[in-house]
Order: C-alpha cells, then structure tokens, then sequence
C-alpha cells in the first residue's frame, strides 16, 4: 500500500467587513461553517457610532425587511455616523398601496395580452405595439428607449412565461443594496453593493397612490419639514394620481436627490392601459459601481407645492453642477 498523502492546511483568508452584528454575534453564525478568527478594529471617523441597543433595533429591522422581501436580493442597513435608529411610521412595502382607489383602473378585464410562447421578441411582442410604442428591453433586459419613452410590459393575460424579457419591472429588486446614513447630514441614503450596468432597472419608486388633492395638502407639510416623497403620474399632462413614498414605500423611499444623478425614471405600464397610472421605474443612468450611492434628479416629477411664505427646497447633493435648490 501507499503511503496516505499528507493533508494539505486551507488556505487562509484575510478579511475586512463593515457589519452591525458584534464579534460574538459573527461567532454564533460562522464559527460552525468557517475556521475564523475575529476581531473588531474600530475605523476612524466612527468615533460616534450608535450604540448597543440601537445597533441591535438595526439588526432587527434589516432581518424584518429581508423576511419580506425574501423573493429581493439581500438588503443590507449600516449606520456608523450617528444615533439615528430605523425610521419611525415607516412601513416597507414591495407594491403601490391604492387602497381602492383606482380598482376600476386596474380590473384585468380591460388588459390586453399577447399571444407570444414561450417568450415574447421585439418582432412577435404585441403589448408595446397595442399602445403605438416600441418593444422597451434588449435581451439582457436593459432598457433600449430614449428616456421620456413610455414602457409597456407584459401582464396577466399574456401568454409568456415569466422569464419573458418585457417583464422587467414586475419582478421587483434587480441588485443587493445598503440602506445607510449618510455623513454629511443628508439622513438615510441607499448604495449598490454590486456593479450595475447602463440601462439595467433598478427597482420600481413605490408608496400610497393618492389623488392630486391629497397631494397638494400632503406636500405643503412636507415643504415645511425640507421633505420630499411625492411623484406626480403626469405622463400625459396634468396627474390625477401621485405616489406618496412617505409613509408606504421600498428601498426607493431612501434613495437621495442629485443635481447628477446615476438613476433615471421611465414611466411603466404593467397592470393597466391607462394613461392615469403608471408604475415609475429607476434605471441606471450609466454604469454604476460597486458601493456607489444611488441617486435621481427630484425635479423629474416629485410634487413641489409651495406655501405662501415660498418655503424653498434647499439641495445637498454636493455635486459640482448643484443648482442649490431643489424646486
């Protein structure tokens, strides 16, 4: 017989990552899996860090949006600037909230589907042509139109499965992404934590739809508190419908203004042919790298509604064509 071969060591690994949880928290989850030794090095800068209890309500609410968004990539919350805990009257939610308003606007009797199996292609899709529009993704699922460019994805009644590329924003989170407060005093903020390419969706800006009157009351209080969460679904003009991300929204509701954003808005229609309410899509901009926070131009259809004393929206993006304000 030969001689057994020795046992070769496993390599090892030198790493660095930024968490929330503590050593002993790594250890509980890790140790069985991996041969780790750990330890915390405290980055300058962090000298304010928020404390156990905090850190602990942090962990909590990033197990609780991963739970519901467990059809997402994986969310991730960091905060190493401040105190601050999860936002208060804040409910994470993966679809608009209507609450009925618009039930007749999205009856699937009025949709019209396509007859295309197993996939649909630019030369057999029906659902764009329907509207007088073009077929809106490449194969890769990237998004082909100039922006302004009205998207009509496939729905219900098609006949495509759901690999189909014209399903694109129905299907939700297309990247893992941070939640995590900013240190310049800009409050929450959302980072990619992987590279997005040009013209790859995102995610879809989701909150309450209410009407234009409720979003004219709702806007000057948020004009008096320097907040912006209204978009106004104006696609053919005057809106008969706005979303209030205040309340009710996804990870849309952390993403910050920029006077050069990375992230555009295209209007989609998925659940009805109406022109009153489309669904609002953040797309890169161009090609966005791994860790960069994510941001879009407010001033591209959020509400702006203006008190008599002619409250002005300052702008803090700290880009180098900043206009200052925002509206």
């Amino acid at each position: 017989m030969g001689k057994p071969k020795p046992k070769k060591d496993k390599p090892l690994l030198a790493c660095k990552v930024v968490v929330l949880e503590d050593v002993n928290q790594l250890a509980k989850k890790y140790r069985g899996k991996f041969q780790l030794t750990l330890k915390t090095i405290k980055k300058k800068g962090y000298e304010n860090c928020i404390d156990p209890a905090q850190n602990m309500l942090l962990v909590q609410w990033e197990t609780l949006l991963n739970k519901i968004c467990h059809e997402d990539p994986v969310i991730a919350v960091e905060n190493f600037v401040d105190n601050e805990g999860p936002p208060d009257n804040f409910t994470y939610v993966r679809q608009n909230i209507t609450h009925g308003l618009a039930n007749d606007l999205l009856d699937p009797n009025f949709l019209a589907g396509c007859e295309c199996f197993p996939r649909c292609s630019q030369n057999t899709c029906s659902c764009p042509k329907n509207s007088g529009h073009k077929f809106a993704y490449d194969r890769n699922k990237r998004v082909l139109l100039p922006p302004q460019s009205p998207i009509y994805e496939c729905n219900k009644r098609c006949k495509c499965g759901d690999d189909c590329p014209n399903r694109v924003l129905q299907k939700g989170l297309t990247v893992r992404v941070c939640i995590f407060r900013t240190d310049n005093g800009r409050g929450w903020g959302l980072k990619t934590r992987e590279f997005i390419p040009k013209d790859m969706f995102v995610v879809e800006y989701v909150g309450e739809v209410i009407t234009s009157d409720d979003a004219e009351r709702r806007g000057k209080l948020y004009d008096e508190r320097q907040q912006t969460y209204l978009f106004d679904l104006d696609f053919n003009g005057d809106p008969t419908f706005t979303i209030d991300a205040h309340e009710y929204g996804n990870v849309s509701h952390f993403i910050n203004h920029s006077c050069d954003p990375n992230l555009r808005v295209f209007t989609v229609w998925v659940d009805t042919l109406d022109p009153r309410l489309p669904r609002l899509g953040l797309f890169a901009l161009r090609d966005i790298k791994q860790g960069e926070e994510l941001t879009f131009d407010y001033t591209c259809g959020q509400k702006e509604s203006k008190t008599s004393n002619e409250i002005k929206m300052y702008c803090a993006c700290g880009a180098p064509n900043c206009r200052k304000y925002l509206f």
